[in-house]
């Protein structure tokens, strides 16, 4: 399944109607906080619009169920400690998707998402989705590339699913993951600067 809409006005996308969609949410819903399941919520809405806004083709259902679980292994029952929770999201995420019928190389792809979301850059021609995961969680984590959507579009994505609380939430599972794994992909990040990118975030300082 591919989605590829002509760029225009954009509007706040709703999940694929598939059964593995819904089956993402629920899990998403059981295991993740509020503001972790918003966060994964919003990460589809900001990676479908700007697809949108673009005209970049992509794997719909594949793009919404790696956003919804793309940080499962950040929740107390999937927390690994001997592995980079991207990747053991990763793991979940396959284990998920044969149960979903998906075939291994479905899977496979659904785990290579995940795992790329934690890159700093995800080549659009070889990874349209991953591409898509990846500025889409620097959107809603940090701001950056915020620029892409109207403010406009910013409050009503905002109202619909808030942050609760998210920036607190955020940092304190990464530095914590941090300091039990410090070769990790979230060690880099609080290294590279992260606790001041996302203070920062104009997400979190909405006008008005």
């Amino acid at each position: 399944m591919t989605a590829h809409s002509a760029p225009g006005a954009l509007t706040v996308p709703v999940a694929p109607g598939t059964a593995a969609c819904a089956a993402a949410l629920e899990v998403a819903t059981a295991y993740c906080s509020p503001a972790l399941l918003n966060h994964s919520v919003r990460s589809y809405v900001w990676a479908s619009a700007y697809a949108a806004q673009r005209g970049i083709e992509h794997d719909a259902e594949l793009l919404y169920v790696s956003a919804l679980l793309h940080d499962i292994g950040l929740v107390a029952e999937f927390d690994s400690h001997t592995v980079d929770f991207d990747v053991a999201g990763g793991h979940v995420a396959w284990v998920f998707a044969a149960g979903a019928g998906w075939p291994a190389e479905r899977r496979r792809r659904l785990s290579e998402v995940i795992v790329r979301h934690m890159w700093d850059v995800v080549d659009l021609r070889e990874d349209p989705e991953g591409h898509l995961l990846e500025r889409a969680t620097g959107v809603d984590i940090s701001g950056r590339h915020l620029d892409d959507f109207t403010a406009g579009f910013q409050a009503e994505v905002l109202a619909r699913y808030p942050r609760a609380g998210l920036a607190d939430e955020f940092l304190a599972c990464f530095q914590d993951q941090a300091a039990r794994k410090p070769q990790s992909s979230p060690a880099t990040s609080v290294r590279g600067g992260l606790a001041e990118r996302v203070r920062v975030n104009p997400l979190d300082r909405p006008a008005g």
